[in-house]
């Protein structure tokens, strides 16, 4: 990531695309590198200009938002030193939640977010971190205590190389704890912690620490 971040807007409605540019633009550390109006738009856009963060609505005509997240991970334009996406949407649901974490968003963020939660969501995804709304993170944490669907084989191999302790971590990375807090509750060093979340999202294939949360909510007790 450089030390501007690049941001590419995705939504079909102009409107919403010119005041999310907006807002983002009046950051000194942010730019918007480009705009898109639908995930086919969206995937071709960021294939050639490489952002750092696309913020992309979910409902669009033609190619809807999971759509492309799922095209740019076919593509290998997502993940770590590539791009991120923050999925933007005005409705509060847990199949686009799960649909979208799963895929390999960073982050989820309703439309109705202040400012400060959209501009603090595009600096946290571009630097690799989740980036959910409190809402968002409170169905997520609900969605494993009540009513979590038995894990496939597909899920529970992704597990099979981890050791004790990367379980222990994606467990709290699951519970939402921020890196400085795992190493609190693990009693470790910042950088131990870094160092488990690192090989805990290669060893599982996640390429967020949001798509990690959705794959420990659905195999760990």
């Amino acid at each position: 990531m450089s030390e501007q971040i690049s941001v590419l807007v995705v939504d079909d409605e102009p409107i919403i695309r010119a005041g999310l540019s907006a807002i983002l633009d009046s950051q000194a550390d942010i730019t918007v590198a480009g705009t898109a109006n639908d995930g086919e738009e969206a995937v071709e856009v960021c294939a050639r200009l490489r952002p750092d963060v696309l913020l992309m609505d979910i409902r669009m005509p033609r190619r809807n938002g999971l759509w492309a997240l799922a095209e740019l991970g076919r593509r290998g334009l997502l993940g770590p030193g590539r791009s991120r996406v923050l999925m933007l949407t005005t409705f509060d649901l847990d199949e686009y939640v799960d649909d979208a974490l799963a895929a390999g968003a960073s982050g989820f963020l309703l439309k109705n977010s202040s400012y400060e939660e959209l501009t603090g969501a595009v600096r946290a995804a571009a630097a690799g971190h989740s980036a959910l709304s409190p809402a968002v993170t409170q169905r997520i944490i609900e969605g494993h205590l009540s009513g979590r669907r038995q894990p496939s084989d597909q899920e529970l191999a992704r597990l099979r190389d981890l050791t004790e302790r990367e379980v222990d971590v994606l467990r709290l990375i699951r519970d939402g704890l921020s890196n400085a807090e795992i190493a609190d509750r693990l009693v470790v060093s910042l950088h131990t912690v870094k160092t488990h979340v690192s090989r805990v999202l290669t060893k599982t294939g996640c390429q967020s620490r949001a798509q990690a949360a959705v794959l420990a909510r659905n195999t760990l007790s």
